[in-house]
């Protein structure tokens, strides 16, 4: 199920929490200011809020602080343990901050960790959504953003319509778990993706070919999209500008696999590509852009024997 999010939206009554203006938090909460909501912000490095008090909303100087003035909580944290940390999962204050709030969690986690939050907020009297979201950098600052909820449908309802000004587009997947089930299900298409896009260039540029002959080469064809016009000409320009992590990448092709594993379920290209983003990121690309992962790729091709054509580790025997 779709829906096609208003791009008019009447501003809300009530202010609305934001915890989290990372490289997708801030423009992420800079749309929703920019749309009339009323926000009371907070984030670990103050510097990141001062853009939203230009647009009018309210620097909290804690998360308590947050919470006390708001009862809708959008949380857009890094990993699973920033968000227990900040939140005071495991600790008395747990249940003080979240009763009586609705948690809409938008960062990328691993859909058991979901699972468990939701219960936890649910005991505390609070009420939980998952709403992952599928974009980088530019798509956020656009407000391009694709949404997939997870969790009770009256609470679902309820949120959907404040995703409006960062999300074009929200898709209702289930209870929680599922919204980040199919997160990691678009994320699997998209590393692989952009790691077999990573190789093609690479490939064409030891062939001695023009590169920009080969983006012209792949705009005009089936495979051209939104995401090549961005990554191709990065690639080109060996221009590893952060717009989706090598770091990030890497962490979720391991929550992927870790999600198939569980479920006995192969995957051999994701398994490929979190090698290569592995790599990448022992090559010190952690907080580059994941295009960045072309460096693992050459270092393959540097490493292998020209005795044989073959990697050093490849089995030679027939």
């Amino acid at each position: 199920m779709t829906h096609m999010a208003e791009r008019l939206v009447s501003p809300p009554e009530a202010e609305i929490g934001f915890v989290g203006l990372g490289v997708m938090g801030q423009p992420m909460a800079l749309n929703l200011a920019k749309a009339g909501t009323r926000l009371v912000v907070w984030n670990r490095s103050t510097e990141r809020a001062e853009p939203l008090r230009a647009l009018g909303a309210s620097i909290a100087g804690s998360v308590e602080e947050v919470f006390s003035r708001t009862r809708t909580v959008i949380v857009m944290l890094v990993n699973e343990e920033v968000t227990d940390a900040v939140l005071g999962r495991g600790t008395p204050e747990f249940a003080k901050l979240v009763s009586g709030h609705v948690i809409v969690s938008m960062g990328s986690t691993a859909p058991d960790y979901a699972r468990g939050l939701a219960a936890d907020v649910d005991a505390a009297g609070g009420r939980f959504v998952e709403a992952p979201v599928s974009g980088s950098k530019k798509p956020a600052e656009a407000g391009q953003l694709v949404a997939m909820l997870g969790g009770a449908p009256d609470t679902v309802s309820e949120v959907r319509p404040l995703l409006a000004p960062m999300c074009r587009e929200t898709v209702v997947c289930g209870p929680v778990g599922n919204g980040l089930l199919m997160k990691l299900a678009v994320n699997l298409y998209l590393n692989t993706m952009l790691a077999g896009l990573a190789e093609a260039v690479h490939f064409a540029d030891r062939h001695g070919l023009d590169l920009d002959n080969f983006k012209e080469a792949v705009d005009a064809g089936p495979m051209a999209c939104g995401v090549t016009r961005v990554k191709i000409p990065m690639l080109i320009e060996r221009n590893f500008s952060v717009q989706a992590a090598t770091s990030d990448a890497y962490a979720s092709t391991r929550l992927i696999a870790d999600a198939a594993r569980a479920t006995g379920v192969a995957s051999p290209l994701l398994d490929l590509s979190s090698a290569l983003y592995g790599e990448s990121v022992g090559l010190g690309n952690g907080r580059l852009d994941m295009v960045s992962v072309i460096e693992a790729i050459e270092a393959r091709t540097e490493a292998i024997d020209p005795a044989t054509a073959r990697l050093p580790h490849q089995d030679t025997t027939p």
